[in-house]
């Protein structure tokens, strides 16, 4: 049997566990909860977007072997503006009809390019060009520079247009970036929010087993019925010698 020394030693261990652990236990459990409750086409802001967006059919395009003297090794014809483009590997834009190559796109050309994709009745607000971003913020991961257009809506609803090849990047409002905060409080990574193998996320999980392990073993070594059964067992002993 635990002597009470013993028993309070573990007792004060899962208290100070749990006291340590309790606010990332919360944050996984208010996360988790929230993941669970919400509709991830939502999140992503499907709701904002024209769904499917419109195809323009093209004829008396010019060929690309004719306009890229090099090898292609891959090509994708593109709208931006009302006007065909091609996006030739992954480096090129260059006009379908005339062959000029176009350096990057414009404000009002990135502006066109958002009025396709996203809800008409959307009202812009603002635009302004990104030349950088940092590890946290909601743009992270994609091409730059890029266009950031801002909407007139209680959701602050962002639209992102690359400069480079005027491609529709992605849409960013306020249900998301919750999203993206619980995200990383869940995965316990403060950087990209994606990497399940950080050493904070392993030593809160080792701790965590220690806490619930500590709770089991602080319940047997403290109850009542097991306490009984034990001195039952012992007064036997005692009685068979």
């Amino acid at each position: 049997m635990v002597n009470r020394k013993t028993a309070l030693k573990i007792r004060k261990v899962h208290r100070y566990l749990g006291i340590f652990l309790g606010i990332q236990f919360l944050m996984w459990t208010i996360s988790g909860m929230y993941f669970s409750w919400t509709d991830i086409d939502e999140i992503h802001g499907d709701q904002f977007r024209q769904d499917p967006v419109d195809k323009t059919v093209y004829t008396d395009l010019v060929s690309p072997t004719n306009i890229k003297d090099n090898a292609i090794n891959s090509l994708e014809l593109r709208e931006i503006a009302g006007e065909p483009y091609y996006w030739i590997n992954q480096s090129q834009l260059v006009n379908a009809k005339t062959g000029a190559l176009k350096a990057e796109i414009s404000e009002q050309d990135a502006l066109q390019v958002a009025r396709r994709n996203m809800l008409p009745e959307l009202k812009v607000k603002n635009i302004e060009r990104i030349e950088e971003v940092g590890s946290h913020s909601e743009y992270r991961g994609r091409p730059l520079p890029a266009y950031s257009i801002s909407y007139e809506t209680p959701e602050n609803i962002k639209a992102y247009v690359s400069v480079k090849d005027g491609s529709f990047q992605t849409l960013r409002h306020r249900d998301w970036r919750w999203f993206d905060f619980l995200w990383m409080t869940h995965t316990m990574d403060y950087q990209g929010r994606d990497d399940f193998n950080t050493i904070v996320l392993r030593a809160f999980s080792l701790l965590g087993l220690i806490t619930v392990l500590s709770g089991f073993l602080l319940w047997y070594v403290s109850s009542p019925s097991v306490i009984k059964i034990k001195r039952r067992s012992n007064t036997k002993k005692k009685n068979k010698n």
